[in-house]
């Protein structure tokens, strides 16, 4: 895959290189045609729900069409790689999540670099994950967890939503803070990975909010813990596991970056637009719904927290003792 993508970016550069030279001078007009919105992963989950939720209000305030374009595959690498050689025109943007940061550290062999070669454009929102045990899980708090997992070193399984993905990452970062042993079981998505964890053939998940929420309030699964510092706005009753394990952080953040070279004016333009769609109350409460919060930045800041949180995930990629060539 990563062979794939190395040969993929030199061919896109090629092309890059043969547009870049008709940038406009300046952002006025921007958008005057329809802008692709490149997403990492497969329709339907909540990277591309929030997408969509976000590009609808976008088309709507511009009056030019912010078109998702889903490009799943190698932990959302395939729509980084074309992202970053798109001509930097502003008509090509990149939908950012954890992946991104995690990734950095966790393929060795990425024919690009995610800092170097994009721009940050503006946060949208962010969003915690969700410890969930089986029913079968003899466990009711965090610490009641982690005691077991001493108990049992080696004998519980997690599951994940594949390698790399901040549902992974979640729970290494546990293991690494706790000293818990425990064995990664990657599936295709979380979805997959719910009857094995209902049935008991696997123990818990890291997942995020919206999905592991809809399957504790139906019974199928305990509610442990959120990832956040802090309870979460949307589920105050259920404890933080910073609570137990104090400086436990995982926080998915969702925003936009763009090709290195895209016009400040352009930049300038989505940041001011995303920030007036974050105090729109329809577009607020569209995305509570997915259980997100919304959280605007400046570019500058969200480039901080991309590089922030770029460092954070290295480490514990590194602890981790996980690659992916």
């Amino acid at each position: 895959m990563i062979a794939f993508l190395r040969a993929a970016v030199l061919c896109l550069v090629g092309l890059a290189s043969l547009t870049t030279t008709t940038l406009p001078a300046s952002a006025a007009g921007y958008p005057d045609r329809p802008v692709r919105w490149l997403i990492g992963f497969a329709a339907g989950g909540p990277v591309d729900i929030v997408a969509r939720i976000m590009a609808q209000w976008l088309s709507d305030h511009f009056g030019q069409q912010f078109v998702v374009e889903n490009r799943a595959g190698s932990g959302g690498n395939l729509a980084a790689a074309a992202a970053v050689t798109s001509a930097p025109d502003g008509y090509t943007l990149l939908f950012v999540a954890p992946n991104n940061a995690i990734s950095a550290s966790l393929y060795k062999k990425l024919p690009y670099d995610f800092i170097r070669d994009t721009v940050p454009v503006a946060s949208i929102m962010q969003l915690t994950n969700m410890l969930v045990v089986s029913n079968g899980m003899p466990v009711k708090t965090v610490q009641e967890f982690i005691d077991y997992c001493k108990a049992n070193p080696g004998k519980i399984s997690y599951a994940s939503s594949g390698n790399g993905t901040s549902v992974h990452m979640s729970a290494e970062l546990f293991k690494a803070m706790t000293k818990c042993d425990m064995i990664h079981v990657p599936y295709r998505g979380s979805a997959i990975a719910f009857p094995d964890i209902i049935s008991n053939k696997v123990q818990l998940i890291f997942d995020n909010l919206p999905t592991a929420l809809e399957q504790s309030r139906g019974g199928t699964v305990r509610a442990l813990g959120v990832t956040s510092p802090q309870r979460w706005p949307i589920v105050p009753d259920v404890p933080a596991i910073a609570e137990t394990v104090p400086g436990f952080e995982s926080i998915g953040f969702y925003g936009i970056s763009a090709p290195k070279g895209t016009p400040p004016e352009v930049i300038a333009t989505l940041n001011k637009a995303v920030g007036e769609a974050l105090k729109d109350p329809k577009l607020i409460a569209r995305l509570a719904e997915t259980g997100g919060v919304p959280k605007p930045m400046t570019p500058e800041e969200f480039g901080k927290l991309i590089a922030a949180e770029t460092e954070k995930w290295r480490k514990v990629v590194e602890f981790a003792g996980v690659s992916v060539d």
